[in-house]
């Protein structure tokens, strides 16, 4: 099996963590949305070892986070599903936390819109979604790189960078509750299920 890597995942797993330690302390199953090459699952399964960490993806990401997993051979990390918001049902899983970290920009408007009504009507009140990557704030970018980053996603077919007011209207039964600047221009969203 082929294993991928990120750049971005070794670059940003030490802050995320730092986060993730607090956000999911009391937590016991996360389900992570777009694991990836599997670098993160992996990062932080060993690290938070009180958690079961559940991955998914595309079926083209899930020999390289099958790759990363059989190399940790970590007890607490699920092997990948396939789900992409718009094709498949939610799964079900008994999770108390959702993980993404660098999808909402690559998903299509509808998709991440999706996304936050899914999660805030399919879990329990008092559940985590923990939002990590580019966001706009109050209709603008927060850097140059930002632009440009958005501009050449938009050119290649993604969604774009979203705008957290955005992504606050189409919460469902969802509180933002953090709004954590991160390296890199990049957010750490906190939202709980109400």
């Amino acid at each position: 099996m082929t294993k991928g890597f990120s750049p971005s995942c070794e670059n940003n797993k030490h802050p995320i963590l730092e986060q993730l330690s607090v956000y999911f302390k009391d937590r016991k199953q996360v389900f992570e949305i777009g694991s990836g090459t599997g670098q993160h699952a992996v990062f932080f399964a060993k690290h938070l070892p009180h958690l079961i960490w559940n991955t998914s993806d595309m079926l083209d990401n899930h020999n390289s986070i099958n790759a990363w997993l059989g190399d940790e051979a970590l007890s607490n990390v699920v092997s990948p599903i396939e789900f992409l918001f718009g094709k498949h049902d939610w799964p079900n899983l008994p999770v108390d936390a959702i993980f993404t970290a660098n999808t909402t920009h690559i998903m299509q408007p509808e998709q991440a819109k999706l996304m936050m009504q899914q999660i805030g009507t399919n879990l329990d009140s008092g559940s985590v979604f923990c939002q990590y990557g580019p966001m706009n704030v109050d209709g603008g970018y927060t850097s140059y790189g930002n632009r440009d980053f958005d501009y050449h996603l938009q050119q290649n077919g993604y969604g774009g960078i979203r705008d957290i007011a955005e992504l606050t209207e189409w919460a469902i039964n969802m509180k933002l509750v953090q709004q954590i600047p991160m390296p890199a221009n990049n957010f750490l969203l906190v939202w709980e299920v109400i």
